[in-house]
């Protein structure tokens, strides 16, 4: 009987919660930004939507794989080829005025800074391909690609078909001017097909995160 009353006097009176238990209680907290469970999904995620939104792009899009450099070491050569022989036809035409019309000289004085240009960009683009966005990269090599272009043209229109006619009398370095053509035109052909590389890597890399990016939603 004691105990049924004492029974019953609990229920009337209950004690408080703090009363009942009277091991002490601890607050337990986690400095882990991530759930111990869960701790490497969620950085694997972030890092991958810091890549799809273009933070880690300056070294996604930076390749450098052996064509690159077979083309840009071919690109070097042809370049050093022409820079020698425009250097040399300009310091002729300089010391003895001996070039058939000013657009000649002109040309020839384009394409020796177009060449010393592609040998600085391309020797710069093998040393520091992982430091220098791709933006940057293929605004150059479109220059590049402009300057070439233009003086090949340029020197085509200049000497305007005498060295294919069998008329190289009214020059004074035929050979010279022949090679210098032609070679301006091989490195405006390789400069071309290394544009049109870099611009078809380039649409595959932005469709594939493009692809990709639904999937992380």
């Amino acid at each position: 009987m004691s105990q049924l009353r004492s029974q019953l006097q609990n229920l009337r009176n209950p004690r408080p919660q703090y009363l009942r238990n009277p091991r002490p209680q601890y607050l337990v907290i986690n400095t882990n930004p991530c759930p111990p469970q869960l701790n490497s999904l969620p950085c694997t995620m972030a890092l991958d939507t810091h890549r799809r939104m273009g933070h880690l792009d300056s070294l996604h899009h930076h390749w450098r794989t052996p064509w690159t450099l077979v083309v840009s070491s071919l690109i070097i050569f042809c370049s050093i080829i022409v820079l020698s022989i425009s250097a040399w036809l300009t310091s002729r035409f300089t010391a003895y005025h001996n070039y058939f019309s000013l657009a000649e000289r002109d040309r020839t004085r384009f394409l020796l800074f177009t060449s010393a240009w592609t040998i600085v960009f391309s020797s710069l683009y093998m040393i520091l391909s992982f430091c220098l966005p791709g933006s940057v990269l293929g605004s150059v090599l479109f220059l590049t690609w402009l300057f070439w272009t233009a003086g090949a043209t340029s020197m085509t229109t200049a000497l305007s078909g005498e060295l294919d006619r069998k008329t190289q009398g009214n020059f004074v370095y035929p050979v010279q001017l022949n090679a210098l053509e032609g070679f301006a035109w091989v490195t405006e052909a390789l400069v071309t097909f290394a544009l049109l590389a870099a611009l078809i890597r380039s649409i595959l890399a932005a469709r594939r995160r493009g692809m990709r990016r639904p999937l992380a939603a």
